[in-house]
């Protein structure tokens, strides 16, 4: 009698050993019973009875998922090649199990569609220019399917637009147009200001005597210091002036006779 009773003992033991179950405290457990949802396990030890109840464990953790490169086609009629990384995490550990198969398969396909869908509504030059803003578009979209999962989407980034190379070139030629457009509107605006500058340089000298001519001896000055052997120097119109008419026409003449 007392040899049973050791018995049942050391089997009940071992029954209440082996329905341990450790959940960590990134995990959460959903405990079945009859096939039918009891509760929710939370971090620790917690007991599980063979054969009449089982558990499945789901992590919390936020999760980053590459979604594969996808083939996709502009608004424009752009063929191009995406991918992009999606960050979500799970909420709700039990409709993660119960309202989906497998939701980390049907959250990755989800994002992969969403994903053509939003990239074919806009042109090549907004996905270009607007990524951050089309990354959120789709992060709001695939948490709204998810939502009744219980997982929350945090965040999508597209990582990488391939362009064919045909379109990569005429992407180049614009480029390259754009820059000297921006070079000869610069080139124009720099000579409307020095002609702007001249001629108010030139309003001045005209409104002080001598002004030009102390120009002039400046410019000589800055000739002279080349060692060049030619010097030009200029007389000034108020120099020819002091002649008068009459003495130019005089000086005129025995140049000629000469």
């Amino acid at each position: 009698m007392e040899f049973i009773l050791w018995v049942v003992v050391i089997l009940v033991i071992c029954l209440l050993l082996s329905s341990i179950r450790q959940i960590d405290e990134y995990e959460r457990g959903i405990l079945f019973q009859f096939g039918k949802f009891k509760r929710l396990l939370k971090p620790g030890w917690n007991i599980v009875l063979p054969i009449i109840q089982s558990y499945q464990k789901v992590d919390i953790r936020t999760k980053a998922v590459d979604v594969p490169e996808q083939d996709a086609i502009t608004k424009d009629n752009v063929s191009i090649r995406i991918n992009a990384v999606i960050y979500y995490k799970v909420f709700d550990a039990s409709k993660a199990i119960i309202a989906v198969e497998n939701f980390r398969y049907a959250v990755s396909q989800l994002a992969q569609t969403t994903m053509r869908n939003t990239v074919g509504a806009v042109s090549l030059d907004e996905l270009l220019s607007e990524r951050e803003k089309i990354s959120e578009e789709i992060c709001t979209i695939i948490d709204k399917a998810t939502d009744p999962w219980g997982i929350k989407v945090e965040n999508v980034e597209l990582k990488d637009v391939k362009l064919p190379e045909e379109m990569q070139r005429v992407i180049a030629k614009i480029a390259e147009a754009e820059r000297e457009k921006q070079a000869v509107i610069t080139k124009s605006t720099g000579e409307k200001e020095a002609a702007e500058n001249l001629a108010k340089a030139a309003e001045i000298m005209s409104s002080s005597p001598g002004a030009l001519h102390l120009r002039t001896l400046a410019t000589l000055n800055d000739i002279s210091s080349d060692q060049s052997n030619t010097i030009i120097f200029a007389v000034p119109i108020e120099v020819l002036s002091a002649f008068g008419k009459d003495n130019m026409q005089k000086v005129v003449e025995k140049v000629t006779k000469k």
